[in-house]
């Protein structure tokens, strides 16, 4: 048992993995008291003069005491995080950690100018946005009371924290933030005159994806196999050009909706 937990874990994709498994050890360590909530929030006072400089991540690690408000988010932070990383990032890995790195820095210089706390419910929100703009044709189906179309699916968190009484200029930001990440990376790319601004950086690349291979390799003779087998030489850049030459087609499609 123990083990088949194990192997279910370690297929989780690895940012999501880290992610989600960092939020719920965040948690955990502040139920138990090895920690304080005033320990974690985003404090630039504490982060400048005082060069606590951990404020920066954990700020987005705490969703608060364990409750109902907690699972929620866990499980939208792990669903759409994980399709994402499975998806349209999927063999691109370090593009997915520049997103976490571009979304974080913007909710973090907002946070400087407004009385924010902890920015991990907003940083949900941002990955479920950009998420339902890649997957417009997908019906969502809320707890069985409401279908719509996956773009709607972020106004109605905002309609659902709205109902338990939750300020809503988190779900905005994380909104914002999205929106600003989408059009940079999708739309603007692809307008007359546009280009793409966000490049991710070749040391990202360097640690997070895998070498690419080298077009102009050509084997030694003794690597060359006679007969109908692959050279090894093919049999790379098949493997590559499954694995990370070319983004997989975008889940757009209309079926079943998915339940929440």
């Amino acid at each position: 048992m123990a083990h088949t937990l194990t192997q279910e874990y370690m297929q989780i994709p690895a940012v999501t993995r880290a992610y989600t498994t960092a939020c719920v050890l965040t948690t955990a360590a502040v139920q138990l008291e090895f920690i304080t909530p005033f320990q974690l929030y985003f404090n630039p006072d504490l982060i400048i003069r005082r060069y606590q400089i951990w404020r920066l991540v954990t700020n987005f690690l705490f969703f608060g005491p364990l409750g109902f408000s907690f699972l929620f988010n866990m499980i939208f932070l792990f669903r759409y995080c994980r399709m994402l990383e499975e998806g349209s990032f999927r063999g691109r890995t370090a593009d997915f950690v520049f997103m976490f790195l571009f979304g974080g820095t913007l909710m973090t210089l907002f946070g400087l100018f407004a009385n924010l706390f902890f920015l991990g419910q907003a940083f949900t929100i941002m990955l479920v946005y950009v998420w339902s703009r890649r997957n417009p044709y997908v019906r969502m189906n809320f707890f069985g009371l409401l279908n719509f179309q996956a773009p709607f699916l972020p106004w109605v968190l905002m309609g659902f924290s709205l109902l338990l009484g939750n300020s809503i200029v988190i779900d905005l930001l994380g909104i914002v933030v999205g929106h600003v990440y989408y059009f940079l990376e999708d739309v603007f790319p692809n307008q007359p005159g546009g280009r793409k601004l966000l490049v991710t950086p070749g040391l990202l690349k360097l640690v997070f994806d895998s070498p690419e291979v080298d077009p102009d390799y050509s084997p030694l003779p003794e690597e060359q196999t006679a007969g109908p087998w692959p050279s090894s030489r093919d049999q790379r850049e098949q493997d590559h050009g499954q694995e990370g030459g070319q983004e997989p087609p975008r889940d757009l499609h209309n079926g079943d909706p998915q339940e929440l």
